[in-house]
């Protein structure tokens, strides 16, 4: 009949590595599916104003985004300090707009082409005549659909 001995000193038995290519992979698919890619950095200043009656846009893929604001500081000796329009990664004129909307249309899918949404990120300290042209383009290309992007807050702190 066999001897059973017990183990005197409590040494830990050595760590498996068999599943850590496993756990790498697990964590390397994790931190692909939960990155997001910025579509594109902001060259104006954004400082957008409070609203109090407002809606969350619920579908981002159906929203062309275009920037209005003061230059951000590194790019106020090249552009001025009056208030610039962005679209995308570049600085536009007003006359500009009617054909980035329309290229930004174009690249969507067709079924999705009629129910684009315009937001227009102003800085509240931007100027209205500015805001006015930008959507008399968008009225020539026949963009209607505008949405004003804003914070949830107190309306009467914008006059501040």
């Amino acid at each position: 009949m066999a001897k059973f001995t017990k183990k005197k000193d409590g040494d830990l038995p050595a760590v498996s590595t068999a599943s850590l290519p496993d756990i790498v992979f697990m964590l390397l698919f994790f931190f692909m599916t939960v990155t997001t890619m910025k579509d594109s950095s902001l060259l104006v200043e954004n400082t957008l104003p409070n609203a109090t009656e407002i809606k969350k846009l619920e579908k981002k893929d159906r929203v062309i985004y275009i920037y209005v604001g003061k230059p951000t500081q590194e790019y106020q000796s090249v552009f001025g300090t009056e208030p610039r329009i962005q679209l995308n990664d570049k600085f536009a004129n007003v006359d500009e707009v009617g054909s980035y909307i329309l290229a930004e249309r174009a690249k969507k899918p067709q079924e999705l082409q009629n129910v684009l949404t315009t937001a227009l990120k102003v800085d509240k300290n931007a100027n209205m005549g500015l805001i006015t042209d930008i959507k008399q383009q968008l009225r020539e290309v026949n963009a209607l659909k505008v949405n004003y992007t804003t914070y949830e807050g107190d309306a009467f702190n914008n006059l501040q």
